[in-house]
């Protein structure tokens, strides 16, 4: 099996996934970033593929950058704390990889998901 990476994201405070957020994939060497992807939610708060497939998958550190503030201010929540929330992680071997979020307009978490 080829390493690859999938996301999702939900908006605990509408209680329901989050449709139109936008969501950028980077790999970090030191200093250095490099783009690897980007991509926008569906209705069921995914993309609609793997954010990185199995031909794009290297062992390193990757970081997801989930644009939040334009999503929820888009929603009606002109006055939210978040703006952009990067998740940096380390993928270390050949497997799927999935880093959901769960979202509100004053907080977030993530995990290894499955």
């Amino acid at each position: 099996m080829a390493g690859y990476l999938t996301t999702h994201v939900l908006d605990t405070a509408a209680g329901r996934p989050a449709h139109g957020l936008r969501i950028t994939l980077d790999r970090v060497e030191g200093e250095a970033r490099t783009r690897l992807g980007e991509a926008t939610t569906n209705a069921d708060g995914r993309t609609d593929g793997p954010i990185l497939p199995e031909g794009g998958f290297t062992p390193g550190t990757y970081e997801l950058a989930f644009h939040a503030g334009d999503y929820l201010r888009a929603r009606g929540a002109p006055d939210a704390f978040l703006d952009v929330v990067p998740i940096r992680f380390t993928m270390a071997e050949a497997a799927h990889y999935h880093v959901p979020l769960l979202l509100s307009p004053f907080g977030y978490s993530t995990y290894r998901g499955s």
